[in-house]
């Protein structure tokens, strides 16, 4: 029983996940915030204790120089512990990070086109991937480059899908990148369905829970009606017995009285036959 309800509420979460999809925003920068991607990619790979996810955190280059630093909008690294970092070196880590994705803004669109493009392939980041939210800073909304034999980069093909939505297929992350309407959305083939961080799942666990919750009060309800209906069924029943076992005694008690007025009749109809002399019991 214990593992249905579960079975059910994980149904639940992932329907409501689904229904929700579109209603939630996606890729937004702020501030005080990591981009939403970050959460997503570190939701995606939370069992997976080798994978790092960050995202606005320094990643310093070259040893004993703190001016060589970049902070990449989001930042996947492969084969590196999962844990948390004030600062991220690479000569500590022995790894550079595997996939980039800059999010382009007035501040640093230019150096997203120019500048890091170069310095992300001399660190040998396989894949780097540029998203402008409101289509006015790059050639392209949405681009992605990979390393080629010779450690230079070469485009990512784009793929467009009938509704206008342009995907560009991760290979290190196995995942793609949808740009649907300029909101950047990452999505999984395997599993068929886009990623969401930790506080969607919880939103759309609560309002599983809750939609739960109303599917179970409407089910009581709905026993408890068809309670009051057997109730009422078998009331109506049990009067109408009362009613059938009332007229059947009222029919006996007539047709007892009946014979009881036919018996009388028959006896005076007797004694005033013997009256005029006449013997009914003489009579063959």
């Amino acid at each position: 029983m214990r593992h249905n309800k579960h079975l059910f509420l994980k149904n639940q979460i992932l329907t409501t996940l689904k229904r929700m999809e579109n209603r939630w925003p996606t890729l937004t920068l702020n501030v005080n915030h990591s981009p939403m991607p970050v959460e997503a990619l570190d939701y995606h790979f939370q069992n997976q204790p080798n994978v790092y996810v960050s995202g606005d955190l320094l990643i310093y280059y070259e040893k004993g120089s703190s001016k060589k630093s970049v902070a990449p909008d989001v930042f996947v690294v492969f084969g590196v512990p999962k844990y948390d970092r004030k600062i991220y070196q690479t000569w500590a880590e022995r790894k550079t990070p595997d996939v980039v994705i800059e999010i382009a803004s007035p501040s640093t669109y230019k150096k997203d086109e120019k500048e890091k493009p170069e310095l992300y392939q001399r660190l040998s980041v396989q894949e780097y991937f540029q998203y402008d939210p409101t289509g006015d800073y790059l050639p392209q909304p949405l681009r992605g480059r990979t390393l080629d034999d010779k450690g230079r980069y070469q485009d990512i093909p784009t793929e467009t899908l009938k509704d206008g939505t342009k995907i560009l297929t991760s290979r290190l992350l196995g995942l793609e990148l949808r740009l649907e309407k300029y909101k950047l959305r990452v999505f999984d083939p395997l599993t068929e369905e886009y990623l969401f961080t930790y506080s969607e799942e919880a939103d759309a666990r609560r309002q599983a829970q809750k939609e739960a919750m109303h599917e179970r009060k409407r089910k009581e309800w709905a026993q408890r009606d068809a309670l009051l209906e057997r109730q009422r069924a078998d009331k109506e029943l049990q009067q109408l017995a009362q009613r059938e076992a009332l007229l059947e005694r009222q029919r006996a008690e007539q047709a007892q009285l009946k014979a009881e007025q036919e018996r009388q009749r028959a006896n005076k109809l007797a004694e005033q036959l013997r009256a005029l002399g006449i013997n009914l019991d003489a009579i063959d």
